[in-house]
């Protein structure tokens, strides 16, 4: 009797099972994001995250035997995708979810696909599939019709649309920060290392940032923020972004953005579970265009 074979999965298959683990780690992270703010200055909160990643990418490394070594141009690569990535996109996401709930912060960053591709195109000149714009511009479209719904439904309230002005910054930053993340890669540095550094350096500026601007570092020590502290640290950031960058450095980050498509729905439940959010007809409607554009996006050929 001949023992049974077992294929390995294909490289899609592995791909798309990254992008739903981002995807679930990610889609509840929004709301564990909630549970950092209001004792804690959020750029303590930021640093302790991010700090705490970064040693545990670090030691993972030199444990494993691989090289925490960088060429200049690596090193250049990870300080460019620790400012945008880690230090200035987080900084503006945690901002944004004092003012609105974590579910729209969620589905503003389903742009994230869109300004992928703008940016690739015109800085590296990298070209994709007219399937790959239409479905990118439809996210574009159906996050615009959701926070327009939310910013009607709190009355044009001032708060709600600076929360969603910070969420694009955010948005914004995260697509650099791609930018830099693919020049490590070009550089030829592995996924770790570079992650763990970036992760470092973005913690550097965050807690310098801190300091001139006088806030306090202090650790809430109730069971809620060290919980959130731990999740958000060893999930949210080590697994989920290593992952992710694995995914985008392997098919390319349209595929990768595809977790901006998943994240809202995932959040939008947790949300409405737990901050008692409730949505009507634009975030429907907003959430489907969202949704309709990224399997576009999927289903495009990759980037050349």
């Amino acid at each position: 009797m001949t023992a049974p074979t077992f294929r390995r999965p294909s490289a899609s298959a592995l791909a798309i099972a990254g992008v739903v683990l981002c995807a679930v780690i990610w889609g509840t992270t929004w709301y564990a994001i909630t549970w950092q703010l209001g004792v804690v200055d959020p750029v303590a909160s930021l640093t302790w995250r991010f700090g705490l990643a970064a040693l545990i990418l670090l030691l993972g490394c030199a444990v494993t035997g691989r090289s925490l070594r960088l060429t200049r141009s690596q090193h250049l690569a990870a300080v460019g995708q620790g400012a945008f990535v880690f230090a200035i996109s987080y900084s503006f996401t945690y901002g944004a979810e004092q003012n609105v709930t974590s579910a729209i912060v969620a589905v503003v960053f389903a742009t994230l696909a869109f300004l992928n591709l703008v940016l690739f195109r015109v800085v590296v000149g990298q070209r994709a599939a007219p399937a790959a714009w239409i479905g990118a511009t439809l996210g574009i479209v159906g996050v615009a019709v959701l926070s327009g719904g939310e910013a009607v439904a709190e009355g044009f309230d001032r708060r709600a649309l600076i929360g969603i002005g910070l969420a694009l910054l955010a948005v914004a930053s995260s697509a650099v920060g791609n930018y830099f993340s693919w020049k490590g890669q070009q550089a030829g540095s592995a996924i770790l290392p570079q992650t763990g550094w970036a992760m470092a350096y973005g913690t550097g500026m965050l807690a310098l940032y801190g300091l001139v601007a006088g806030a306090t570092f202090t650790i809430d020590p109730s069971w809620g923020y060290v919980v959130s502290l731990l999740y958000l640290s060893v999930f949210g950031s080590v697994v989920a972004f290593v992952t992710y960058f694995a995914v985008a450095r392997a098919r390319g980050y349209a595929l990768a953005s595809y977790i901006s498509a998943l994240t809202p729905p995932i959040a939008m439940v947790v949300s409405f579970l737990f901050e008692g959010a409730r949505f009507g007809w634009p975030a429907a409607v907003g959430l489907a265009l969202v949704l309709g554009g990224q399997v576009l996006l999927i289903r495009a050929p990759r980037q050349d």
